[in-house]
């Protein structure tokens, strides 16, 4: 007898649907099917979105990336726990588990419903004391946000500059938009279109810790993405 689950999993919004996909697969006596489904805030369909199942038992990863219409389907071993994630721009969201019973035919039809961030630091951007020259550090964090940007191709955003209080403001408001630039100017040559990606600095004067120690200015130096438009997505 094959069997349809649902369950309800905290990731963002989780629900689940009883309708069969027209792509779904079959399960066997050792794997369940899962569909997937993703819709952003608005209730529109996300299309190139990566959601993964990783087997409390094994450690192994299955995963997926939602087509045009938000969806995909994959097998996975039954009579298992799994710990699913969502990756968006700003890393990964964990879900409660997820239990795929075994011993029997099952079809389990989950769907995520998410918002992104507006804004999000790009913790591991780095550059020189005083200039705006990318440092190779830099180009993983970097290359994620690349990523996500040429699957979620309508998506306009914003790279922001701030730095601490240290030195002259002028030159502070000159340097985070010269650093602002370098992180969009990067996105550029990895295929991202320029209209997609705009650059302005702030300088110190948004700052989201005291300047009076180390650590506060450290946490005031900093690179910041804010989604200016979704588009269709």
């Amino acid at each position: 007898m094959k069997t349809h689950v649902s369950t309800m999993i905290a990731i963002a919004t989780i629900g689940m649907s009883f309708q069969i996909l027209a792509q779904d697969l079959e399960p066997d006596s050792s794997n369940a099917v899962l569909n997937v489904q993703v819709r952003n805030e608005m209730g529109k369909v996300n299309g190139g979105d990566t959601i993964s199942f990783t087997s409390a038992a094994t450690g192994t990863v299955y995963s997926g990336a939602t087509d045009d219409s938000g969806r995909f389907s994959i097998r996975i071993p039954n009579g298992v726990t799994y710990a699913a994630s969502y990756k968006d721009m700003g890393g990964q969201m964990q879900s409660s588990d997820i239990q795929i019973p075994g011993d029997q035919l099952i079809i389990i039809n989950w769907e995520l419903m998410f918002e992104l961030p507006r804004v999000y630091t790009l913790d591991n951007v780095f550059f020189d004391t005083g200039k705006s020259t990318l440092r190779s550090e830099s180009f993983k964090e970097l290359n994620e946000l690349v990523e996500v940007m040429l699957f979620k191709k309508t998506l306009v955003i914003e790279i922001g500059g701030h730095t601490d209080d240290v030195g002259e403001e002028a030159a502070n408001m000159t340097l985070s938009q010269k650093r602002a630039e370098s992180c969009r100017n990067y996105l550029i040559k990895k295929g991202i279109d320029g209209a997609a990606v705009k650059a302005k600095g702030y300088g110190e004067s948004k700052p989201i810790a005291f300047n009076d120690t180390p650590a506060g200015r450290q946490k005031n130096r900093r690179t910041e993405v804010k989604i200016l438009s979704r588009g269709g997505n």
